[in-house]
């Protein structure tokens, strides 16, 4: 059975989890410490290079994780290109979950107009599939 490290700006859901488990054999699901997810949710948007930024995270997960592990990885599309790239050389399995949307739009009295968006988890899909 193999782990799965979170390098996600949210909180699983209970179905996320349970599909987790369930289907991809996950046995734990293992979070970054909170300085480390920090990191992750605030890569900086004025910086060229990026791979400096990220590195302690890189670090945390290459001393927890062992081939054939999985790592969820959403956020920065250029984060996660570094990180789904680096896990693929590492031996890991990078995941991101899918979703299904709806949008719901809702005429407001002062002439405006709510846009609600729902996501819903379909599937864990593995990066370059």
């Amino acid at each position: 059975m193999a782990d799965m490290f979170l390098l996600f700006n949210h909180t699983l859901t209970p179905v996320q989890e349970e599909q987790a488990r369930r289907e991809l054999g996950v046995r734990q699901i293992i979070e970054p410490p909170g300085d480390l997810r920090r990191i992750w949710a605030a890569v900086p948007p004025r910086e060229e290079a990026i791979r400096p930024h990220l590195l302690p995270v890189i670090t945390w997960l290459d001393a927890q994780a062992v081939a054939g592990d999985f790592v969820l990885i959403q956020g920065d599309f250029g984060a996660c290109f570094l990180l789904a790239d680096h896990a693929l050389n590492q031996g890991y399995i990078p995941v991101y979950s899918t979703t299904e949307r709806r949008a719901v739009e809702e005429q407001l009295a002062d002439g405006g107009i709510r846009l609600t968006h729902t996501f819903r988890h379909v599937r864990f899909r593995i990066y370059g599939r």
